[in-house]
């Protein structure tokens, strides 16, 4: 196959806001373009530096209208305390037609982006 992910990118009224939670909540840094888009990736100290792609947040002016058709699945080590710290970093969780009864959280970005945390992974299937 001829075609790689190269990126993720996020539209932002406000990116600089929406890099802060980003690399908040994933330990990446950000650098800014020439363009003045800015990029969210692992350092290079970072256990994911070579695995990743970077997330792309990009200026637009128009807001989120909507569910997201795409979002991102974090996995974390914790789940609760994983969703406690993002919610303290400014998520939010929307209500999109749960059940309560998922096995993840959904959450929303400052800018409403949904995204999901799972489960722990079970270290019996590692």
């Amino acid at each position: 196959m001829g075609l790689r992910i190269e990126t993720v990118t996020i539209d932002a009224v406000d990116p600089v806001e929406l890099a802060t939670f980003w690399c908040a909540a994933l330990d990446w840094e950000q650098r800014i373009d020439e363009d003045g888009d800015i990029w969210i990736e692992p350092g290079e100290d970072h256990p994911e530096f070579d695995r990743v792609k970077p997330l792309l947040i990009v200026r637009v002016n128009e807001l989120k209208a909507g569910k997201n058709r795409l979002h991102l699945d974090l996995v974390p080590d914790d789940q609760e305390r994983e969703v406690e710290r993002l919610e303290s970093l400014g998520a939010s969780r929307p209500d999109i037609g749960q059940t309560g009864n998922e096995s993840w959280v959904v959450l929303a970005d400052p800018e409403g982006n949904e995204f999901c945390v799972l489960e722990e992974p079970d270290p019996s299937e590692e």
